[in-house]
């Protein structure tokens, strides 16, 4: 196997594994006898494990890469199981925060070593490898779905999840690039602390921050405000992560033809014209294409803001892991965001700071400047 086929699959298996205990979590709020709001608070604690570990972990790829961090796959998988395990909301709340540091570390390092790959490979295949996540997610939560219908309790159903997912670990682990630091330079501890680095960080807080609130708010919009039906509400999401994996699919093409910030320009603004049109005209139909456009312009914005940042830095670890830290903010302060804004002004009033968002994600393209040529990894 390729180190190429072996990120790409890690890449699969993290979207896989990640939306499979979200999509049993109406099960796991029935089991535990949970209102919203319990559940909510317990939540909290996936965004706020991630964002700790983190900084962390590029402190630590930066002195050891990424391929050792990666090794480590297997306490991912089998973390997944948690939530299934939990007894009460206390108990949901560590499990979550666990599986969102353990997360967290994963999706650093998998990023680091992506780039890794891209150099070596002397081709831009970072998107490619985010679509693998996107198509990833999408079926593992068909999968929840199917098992769900088969009345399959999520503790068992999570078991089987991290059974094959450590199997798929362990198979793929040993075929990734060695990638560890030059001996005798010291690592930074964390990113200098740039304008150009917190452009990037503004860049990936706006696109995350727009994909929870598609993540968070799509089906209750298209049933509260749109008034599509119980089957058709779901669709706006799932519109949105199909178009997301098809647009980074086809990214990397469309980088090389016209560099990555017209690519995160156009996209930004296709995104906030999707969402837009799904505002202004609130019927099934159309908030279906609004979401559907607003997944292909974001699909390329937070990839290619990791990839600036990594490539552009001295140790990649630190700073991408700045980056991401940063955009992951936005992804937990969004949907809040909007239930507050909602309750004053109207959901549809609310998403209109999203399309705001996106624009300014445009308007900050420009920072993602060209790198020279894709320097060799260590073999």
């Amino acid at each position: 196997m390729s180190p190429r086929a072996a990120v790409t699959t890690i890449f699969l298996l993290n979207g896989a594994v990640f939306s499979s205990w979200y999509a049993r979590l109406p099960a796991i709020q029935a089991d535990l006898q949970l209102g919203p709001g319990a559940v909510g608070v317990a939540l909290l604690g996936a965004p706020a494990g991630l964002l700790v570990a983190q900084p962390l972990v590029g402190v630590l790829v930066a002195r050891r890469g990424s391929r050792a961090v990666i090794a480590a796959l297997p306490m991912y998988v089998a973390a997944v199981v948690l939530p299934a395990a939990a007894v009460d909301a206390a108990t949901l709340f560590v499990a979550t925060a666990l599986v969102g540091a353990a997360n967290g570390t994963l999706d650093i390092a998998m990023n680091i070593q992506g780039l890794a790959v891209e150099r070596a490979s002397g081709r831009r295949i970072f998107n490619s490898q985010h679509a693998a996540f996107s198509f990833g997610a999408l079926a593992g939560a068909g999968v929840a779905g199917a098992v769900a219908a088969l009345r399959v309790a999520p503790l068992p159903h999570l078991i089987g999840v991290a059974v094959a997912g450590g199997v798929v670990a362990s198979a793929v682990s040993p075929h990734l690039l060695r990638d560890e630091p030059a001996s005798g330079r010291p690592a930074p501890r964390f990113a200098r602390p740039t304008v150009h680095l917190a452009a990037l960080g503004m860049i990936a807080f706006c696109a995350l921050l727009a994909e929870g609130a598609v993540f968070d708010w799509s089906a209750i919009y298209l049933a509260t405000e749109a008034r599509a039906s119980a089957g058709v509400a779901p669709l706006g999401l799932a519109a949105f992560a199909l178009t997301m994996g098809i647009g980074r699919l086809i990214a990397d093409q469309g980088v090389e033809r016209a560099g990555a910030a017209t690519v995160v320009t156009a996209g930004a603004v296709l995104a906030a014209l999707g969402l837009g049109i799904g505002l202004a005209i609130a019927a099934p139909s159309t908030s279906l294409l609004g979401f559907a456009l607003m997944g292909l312009g974001l699909s390329a914005v937070f990839p290619l803001a990791l990839r600036a940042s990594g490539r552009a830095e001295l140790s990649p670890g630190p700073a991408l892991a700045a980056v991401s830290t940063v955009g992951y903010g936005g992804f937990l302060l969004g949907p809040p965001l909007i239930g507050i804004l909602a309750d004053g002004t109207g959901l549809r009033a609310a998403l209109v700071v999203v399309c705001a968002l996106c624009l300014l994600a445009a308007g900050l393209a420009g920072r993602l400047r060209e790198e020279t040529a894709p320097c060799p990894a260590r073999a």
